[in-house]
């Protein structure tokens, strides 16, 4: 996200179709929640090298005084990791760095959960992330786009390695970096990431090729899902656009799915909370739809957080629509930053501004 199946049967359509029906009927959103409720205002922002975990960690205080009380803290391989050394990054943070994060966290009352991007994302130009260049028997893509070129889905570079989730010895390490974040953040949740997955079900792979895009994304999400709550006890997080129809929706192939993904919504457990991002105004042609993702998750009995990047007229009107959803389970708003934060940035952003204007009233610590 950071730019910008089996067939699917007659009964869905016809519900995802009612669905965008009856929002269009709907009265124009207002600017204030339909409930008051305690709601999340989160930030997200990237640990990728040491000095990241030291911005965020300077940032905290100005965080919370915006009324922050969520950080998602996308860590990924950028951990001193334990059980797996050789898949740490080249300047990973430390256990002690990342306990002094959970305290000034928990000084401030701010839930703390970090993320670790699964199954997409394991590239990012050039660059193959530490998995897949230690075990390249678990790309999806194996022997193809050498140097990470020559791929849609843009007409650009290749874009974005992913792991093959029927690989039986992939889900052993996973889970091994899954508990060490876990653990060391003290986290009652973990974000597994999971957006942008453009290369699934590849005919290069011996184990996927020929199978459904959506059942094979529903089995990377049921295995996380296995561990991090049936096993862990924990919530799970998860970027939602692989779940929508970006032809029904009209979002695109970027903030939805047109790689028939989609169905796997149906094949997974309603208590993920789905952080259903959205960046561009281009949706805003589709204001009578009132978000149609946000309300179809709703209707389907997920939790959701929508997100938003760093448009402050796109923030304000995803969160007074989505404010306007009378569902306790529309859990607030997510700001997403794509970059370790810097001293004294967080209170420049124009973005967190807006949603701490919207949110303010009606934001508590959500713990």
């Amino acid at each position: 996200m950071k730019k910008s199946v089996f067939p699917v049967s007659a009964f869905l359509s016809f519900s995802l179709a009612a669905i965008l029906i009856g929002a269009s009927c709907a009265p124009a959103p207002v600017a204030v929640p339909a409930a008051r409720r305690p709601l999340w205002f989160g930030f997200h922002a990237m640990v990728e090298k040491k000095a990241d975990a030291e911005g965020l960690l300077s940032e905290i205080p100005a965080l919370a005084k915006l009324g922050v009380n969520l950080i998602i803290a996308e860590v990924d391989y950028n951990y001193e990791y334990v059980s797996h050394p050789d898949l740490r990054t080249e300047d990973p943070i430390s256990k002690e760095t990342a306990k002094r994060l959970v305290g000034l966290c928990r000084q401030y009352k701010i839930r703390l959960v970090p993320e670790f991007q699964s199954l997409g994302h394991q590239s990012w130009e050039a660059k193959t992330y530490p998995l897949l260049a230690k075990y390249p028997q678990f790309d999806e893509s194996p022997g193809k786009y050498p140097g990470n070129k020559g791929r849609e889905p843009a007409g650009n570079d290749f874009y974005c390695r992913s792991w093959c989730p029927l690989h039986p010895d992939l889900n052993a390490i996973i889970f091994d970096l899954y508990d060490e974040l876990i653990d060391v953040f003290e986290a009652d949740a973990l974000h597994v990431g999971m957006d942008e997955v453009f290369v699934i079900g590849d005919d290069a792979c011996p184990r996927c090729r020929g199978k459904s895009p959506a059942q094979l994304f529903a089995k990377a999400v049921n295995d996380a899902y296995g561990h991090i709550v049936k096993t862990r006890g924990k919530d799970m997080m998860m970027w939602g656009d692989r779940f929508i129809d970006g032809t029904e929706t009209g979002y695109g192939m970027w903030e939805a799915s047109k790689n028939e993904t989609y169905p796997a919504v149906d094949l997974v457990p309603r208590d993920i909370i789905i952080c259903d991002w959205h960046y561009e105004r281009a949706y805003e042609n589709m204001r009578s739809y009132g978000f149609p993702s946000i309300r179809m998750f709703l209707e389907k009995g997920f939790r959701v957080l929508p997100t938003s990047f760093r448009d402050p007229k796109a923030v304000k009107s995803m969160i007074d629509d989505s404010l306007a959803l009378k569902s306790g389970r529309m859990l607030g708003h997510l700001c997403t930053f794509w970059h370790g934060i810097k001293p004294g940035e967080a209170a420049k952003l124009p973005q967190l501004k807006t949603a701490a204007k919207r949110l303010g009233p009606i934001t508590v610590p959500s713990r």
